[in-house]
């Protein structure tokens, strides 16, 4: 088993002739929402493109043992899933989301508000991430919880019983994944249903859901109190699937072009993406970059004179790119401060605390703050980068090493989470601009 990896340092090389294009696996919000939304929808949906990882394949066993008729054919990249119209084969379950916050969360809605018992676990890391608002909702609804250990927190029971009242609401400060959880789930009610909003983070993502909603057939409703509404008499349609290439994957190749000065395509990511994160490109055009579309994809190349400008951003719409652009802002010539992402110190690891962490072990100063940061311009020194089994860190600080020596990830295996070989494709990525710099 590897349990470090040492990051090649580019440092010194010129790469503004030379260019690449990178394949990223699909998108993880759009495989496990469409999983989802294919086991709610009536008949048979193909979904293409599919990401194999560890969340999907947590989810996929999980509807298996719901006993829905699920394959998946990783070399295809496809996942074919038999819907029966938001029924469930069984009415009583024990299942295991591992560290999958989209699975943790929708499952759980969905399976609150259908009729059985069903018990649910996860990994240490998850128990340790917020369940309680959406649990707390869910009680609103009628569903019984159970709790093995910690209040609010897994393992539990869920006992549904239907969907009891008509309007509840749900604080989404320490995640969005509640709301598009239950917005999924009101596409079963029998009456309309209207949700009540407490909080603004992540917004992008519940667009995310309320499209995909759409495109399997139930639309939904927002007013301008953040109120959501899921008229009645709708039902999710099966169908056939095409799941976009992650623009999270994407955004470490787009970064890596951002500080190496030379042109990368990712191949199929494009403006109108579902995706929030395509928001992380804006701020690298503040910082320097040009962007173009291709026939494959977006294009962005790095500043000419190699000089990234410091920035202030607002990461509220792409927060999963906070620790890429905190990874490469070392190397701008001014302070980099993100704002907006108070909220991911609740996810796979506290991440302002651990970009700080990292960041000062290799000798740069950053300065935490409650809802974010500011990093200050320096030559980051050998550091081993601390990774407390979280794929964003891994992947994001890999990006320092890049102009920086003796840059040493640990855990690097933990990417299996969404990027199984992030590594691999990052050395050719490296391999491909070194070869043709010679």
């Amino acid at each position: 088993m590897i349990s470090t990896y040492e990051v090649p340092c580019l440092a010194g090389k010129n790469f503004i002739n030379v260019s690449a294009s990178v394949t990223v696996p699909g998108s993880k919000s759009i495989t496990n929402r469409a999983l989802l939304l294919a086991m709610l929808a009536d008949g048979r949906s193909t979904l293409t493109g599919a990401l194999f990882s560890d969340d999907s394949r947590h989810l996929i066993k999980c509807l298996q043992k719901l006993g829905f008729s699920t394959v998946a054919d990783e070399e295809k990249k496809t996942i074919t899933v038999e819907g029966l119209g938001g029924k469930l084969p069984k009415q009583e379950a024990s299942l295991y989301v591992g560290s999958a916050g989209t699975a943790a969360r929708f499952l759980s809605a969905c399976l609150g508000v259908s009729d059985g018992t069903f018990h649910i676990d996860a990994s240490e890391q998850m128990r340790k991430r917020p369940m309680a608002p959406l649990l707390a909702s869910l009680k609103e609804l009628g569903c019984e919880v159970s709790f093995e250990e910690r209040e609010g927190y897994f393992p539990f029971t869920l006992k549904g019983h239907g969907f009891g009242k008509q309007r509840i609401s749900i604080d989404i400060n320490s995640s969005s994944q509640f709301l598009s959880a239950l917005l999924i789930a009101s596409g079963l009610a029998p009456k309309d249903m209207h949700i009540q909003v407490e909080g603004t983070h992540g917004m992008a993502y519940i667009d995310m859901t309320c499209r995909m909603m759409a495109q399997f057939g139930v639309r939904s409703e927002k007013n301008a109190d953040g109120l959501f509404t899921i008229p009645a008499g709708q039902a999710y349609r099966a169908g056939d699937y095409p799941i976009e290439p992650d623009a999270s994957a994407a955004c470490y190749f787009y970064a890596l072009a951002a500080i190496l000065g030379c042109p990368v395509t990712v191949k199929g990511v494009f403006k109108d993406s579902l995706q929030g994160d395509v928001a992380f490109l804006s701020i690298l055009q503040k910082m320097g970059c040009t962007l173009s579309e291709t026939s494959e994809g977006l294009c962005l190349r790095g500043p000419a004179d190699g000089i990234l400008k410091g920035v202030e951003a607002d990461m509220s719409a792409c927060s999963d790119q906070a620790i890429t652009l905190a990874a490469i802002a070392p190397f701008a010539e001014g302070p980099v401060t993100i704002t907006g992402i108070g909220h991911i110190r609740h996810q796979e690891s506290d991440r302002i605390a651990a970009i700080t962490e990292n960041l000062t072990a290799m000798g740069i100063q950053c300065i935490e703050k409650e809802d974010g940061l500011t990093v200050h311009p320096g030559n980051p020194r050998p550091a081993l980068i601390k990774t407390y089994d979280d794929h964003r860190l891994a992947m994001g600080f890999a990006l320092t090493g890049l102009r920086a020596e003796g840059i040493v990830i640990e855990d690097p295996l933990c990417c299996r989470k969404t990027f199984e070989n992030y590594f691999e494709v990052l050395e050719e990525v490296i391999h491909s601009l070194t070869s043709g710099n010679q």
